[in-house]
């Protein structure tokens, strides 16, 4: 469920001087209404320039994604990295926890099929693909996925050393110029190479791509030339069991999309083993 956003204005005292700590005195704050995970979402402009501002209150359960993002953004968003934008600053006061990013103009990514926003897209994927895993507590692909297989032992499929984003989300592609940049990294994930090309498969299905089609566009990724069809099949079947889940527990029309889509991967890929 979307959580209801919250304007500037109505944050507490104290927590906008924390900000203005950082941004110098505010001189305006746009709400925006892409995404569902964050009560603030806002391009915040002062003197010194505009940043966007994401966060949570202090005592949300899922607070945790906040954490995520801040421990992460150093190796996405660095010179040898470079595939998100950066966090600049981290504020925790009044019973608010934001985040303060580098503001890129851009657009949210577009999955139809001949889309030119795709071949960005694997370029940024690529570059994930040469960062090192950092030394994190980061979630494990085994861990994430071994309730949705049937059998326990299956989940060793799902292991590996690359870091994932995992959540190809177009709300989470922001398409700036001729660069391809990853949002939203809450769900950041430690594991086989491979699941962050199979995690887009599913996306690009429910946005209008056949199985075949999803599959021929991230052909060219390294990490998905290296993938096992036996671990692709037990991973779509997973994949079928988590958006069932979600599609169950939402009545947002996308949500059976996704379901739709992991079905018709899972169809897809029990013809290839």
């Amino acid at each position: 469920m979307a959580l209801t956003r919250v304007n500037w204005e109505d944050l507490p005292a104290g927590t906008r001087q924390a900000v203005e700590k950082h941004t110098g005195r505010v001189r305006s704050a746009r709400t925006v209404s892409e995404g569902w995970n964050s009560a603030v979402a806002m391009l915040v402009t002062s003197y010194s320039g505009t940043v966007f501002v994401k966060g949570l209150r202090q005592t949300y359960a899922r607070r945790w994604t906040q954490d995520a993002e801040w421990m992460i953004s150093p190796y996405v968003a660095g010179v040898g990295g470079r595939v998100a934008p950066r966090a600049l600053w981290r504020v925790e006061e009044d019973g608010w926890d934001l985040l303060g990013f580098e503001a890129v103009e851009g657009r949210h990514a577009v999955y139809e099929p001949g889309s030119a926003d795709l071949p960005r897209l694997m370029h940024t994927m690529t570059r994930l693909g040469k960062i090192r895993c950092p030394d994190l507590p980061l979630k494990s692909a085994e861990d994430r996925w071994r309730p949705y297989v049937t059998e326990p032992e299956h989940a060793a499929w799902f292991a590996g050393p690359a870091l994932l984003h995992t959540d190809y989300n177009p709300l989470n592609v922001l398409i700036s110029g001729s660069r391809a940049l990853l949002i939203d990294w809450a769900w950041a994930t430690q594991g086989a190479g491979w699941i962050d090309p199979a995690c887009l498969v599913i996306r690009l299905i429910a946005g209008g791509h056949s199985a075949t089609q999803a599959e021929s566009a991230v052909s060219g990724l390294p990490a998905w030339q290296q993938a096992p069809a036996e671990g692709l099949a037990l991973f779509a079947a997973a994949s079928v069991r988590v958006w069932g889940e979600v599609a169950e527990a939402s009545s947002a029309s996308w949500t059976a999309r996704m379901a739709d889509a992991a079905c018709a991967w899972q169809a897809h890929r029990a013809l290839a083993v």
